[in-house]
This record gives structure tokens, C-alpha cells and sequence, in this order.
């Protein structure tokens, strides 16, 4: 529906309806601590979120859906365009060989999502999760490539990771320089970011973001991480940005963006 209604009513009218029908959802507030913000919302924690991002796991690894994206369930295909084109760019310069490192990958939703670009490659994808996403996907939607990992020391141990996958996760964790650093500390050969919420402002801005209560109710600290600081991170670990993408997310900002990048370890 929210594709439809881009493409039938002009730019002023898309103004409207989201400021009618976003406004319960979003991003809110300025925070000066991740704790203060914590204090005030209702996280991925909870026990009846998980409950339903596992039943629609087991859907889509049985066929019964093509994939889901935070419970969401879809009968056809959601995919990201840029970061799909990425993954298939790092496997045509490893011979189709593809050993992703997907960092807060939930249940395999990526794997699931790309599958149907992921067959004919020789690939490994291992998702690095929270204890209960880990011991659940171990036991009920591990197998054909995907695998799940506590922690991205014991996968990049055991793994020969050539690209590490991170869609969606930087901005909800507390630190999240201290997880880029120690990504990039590792010298993996790419590493790709989709769906991170960006601005210009000079510095990083720590909000409340709301769900889209059709998804599920709920709310988390989120940082709009600036642009300028994370890319000199990237510079100071020796990455170079290939190419960056806008993310398919409907909504926006001024003050920020959706994005993404593909980036490569200096040679």
C-alpha cells in the first residue's frame, strides 16, 4: 500500500499522509545517555516479541512464507537492491565464494531473503545473535549455510569471513563504535551496511525510535549516527567506501537519512 500511494500521489500529498499516519511512530526526542533513554522504552527484549519473530522464522524456512523482516511476514520478495548487488559483487571476486558474518541477523532473515541469489554460490552465512536468538536457530532454523554464533570472536574463529553484513543493527546498540572497531580490527575484506540512520549535524544524536505498532508494540534508544565520524572510523581502520546507497525505508527526515555503503579493506 505504501508503495502504491508514492507512486499515485504527488511529493505534497505523501507530506500529508505521513504526517497524518506516522506521527504515533518514528523517531523522538534528544537523550543524553543511553541509560536515560533505556529507562523509557520497551525493547527487543521481551518475551512475546521473540515468540513472534520465531514462529515467523519456522514459516519461511518451511516455505510457507518467501521471507519475513521483524516478524513481518511476505509472500514475495522484499529485497534490499544495493546491499543484494553488494553481496553479489564480494562473491564474484572470491570465485562465488561467499562467508558472510551477519552481526544482529535475528533468525536468518537476509539469508532467507536472498536465497534464491544465494543457491548457486558456496556459501556460509553466520549469524552472530543474543544468547536466545542463538540456541533457538541453532536447534530449529540452522542448516543449508546458515549457522548462528554467540559472539564474532568464536565465528570469526571457526569462519573464513570474507564480508561482514550490517543491516539495521548499528544505531540500536549502546556503544556502536565499540562493535565497529572491533569489526574492523579483524581486517575482514568488506564489510556492508544498509538500513542505518545517518545526519550531518557534526556529532551523533541519541533518540527514541517507536515501531510501527502494525509491526509490533514497542520502543528503543537509537542513534543517528553523523556521517563525518563514521566515516573517518572507517578511514582510521584502513576501509575505503566502494559505493553508498540510499536504504528502501519510507520514512525520512531532513535532519537524516537511511543508508548505506559498500566498504573494502585497504590492500
Amino acid at each position: 500500500m505504501r508503495r502504491l500511494i508514492k507512486l499515485l500521489l504527488p511529493p505534497i500529498f505523501i507530506s500529508v499522509y505521513r504526517a497524518l499516519f506516522h506521527k504515533k511512530y518514528g523517531f523522538y526526542g534528544n537523550y543524553s545517555s543511553w541509560q536515560e533513554a533505556e529507562s523509557q522504552c520497551e525493547g527487543y527484549s521481551s518475551v512475546h516479541i521473540f515468540d513472534r519473530v520465531k514462529k515467523s522464522a519456522q514459516l519461511v524456512k518451511d516455505e510457507k512464507y518467501f521471507c519475513e523482516r521483524d516478524s513481518v511476514l511476505f509472500d514475495s520478495p522484499q529485497y534490499s537492491w544495493p546491499s543484494l548487488a553488494c553481496l553479489m559483487n564480494v562473491a564474484a571476486q572470491n570465485k562465488g565464494r561467499l562467508s558472510v558474518l551477519d552481526f544482529g541477523g535475528s533468525l536468518g532473515s537476509a539469508f532467507f531473503q536472498n536465497r534464491r541469489f544465494l543457491e548457486n554460490l558456496s556459501v556460509e552465512w553466520s549469524v552472530v545473535e543474543q544468547p536466545h536468538f542463538v540456541s533457538y536457530g541453532a536447534k530449529e532454523i540452522a542448516g543449508n549455510g546458515l549457522q548462528f554464533f554467540s559472539t564474532l570472536a568464536q565465528c570469526a574463529e571457526q569462519k573464513a569471513i570474507n564480508v561482514v553484513f550490517l543491516s539495521g543493527v548499528l544505531q540500536y546498540l549502546p556503544n556502536p563504535y565499540q562493535l565497529l572497531d572491533e569489526i574492523l580490527s579483524y581486517g575482514f575484506p568488506f564489510v556492508i551496511l544498509d538500513r542505518t540512520p545517518f545526519g550531518r549535524a557534526g556529532y551523533d544524536i541519541l533518540k527514541i525510535q517507536i515501531v510501527d505498532p502494525s509491526i509490533y508494540v514497542a520502543s528503543y534508544p537509537v542513534w543517528l549516527l553523523d556521517e563525518s565520524l563514521f566515516c573517518e572510523r572507517l578511514h582510521s581502520h584502513g576501509y575505503t567506501i566502494v559505493e553508498e546507497f540510499s536504504s528502501n525505508i519510507d520514512w525520512q527526515d531532513a535532519s537524516y537519512t537511511f543508508k548505506g555503503f559498500l566498504i573494502k579493506k585497504n590492500s
